[in-house]
């Protein structure tokens, strides 16, 4: 289930504040690739273990948030660097 269009006009990173918009497809793809051999971490350090289906990055491509059920997750230790990949 994707994140509702009215909901996502209103939603930003809880740390800085800047808006949210959807990650693009070959994005995400990259993102699932590193999680495969568990090399995507969370900003609180924790590896994270489960492919997304859908997730949320900054405006300044800085920090990314997966979306669960269509439920974006804010959590600021749950947020993912972009500075961790390469082709980002």
């Amino acid at each position: 289930m994707p994140v509702d269009g009215k909901l996502l006009e209103i939603l930003c990173c809880p740390v800085s504040k800047v808006p949210l918009k959807f990650l693009s497809e070959k994005k995400l793809e990259i993102l699932n690739a590193a999680i495969a051999k568990s090399e995507a971490l969370y900003v609180g350090g924790e590896t994270i273990e489960t492919a997304l289906s859908e997730a949320l990055i900054t405006e300044d491509g800085k920090i990314m948030y997966a979306v669960n059920d269509g439920i974006p997750v804010l959590l600021e230790e749950e947020g993912i660097a972009t500075t961790q990949f390469t082709d980002f």
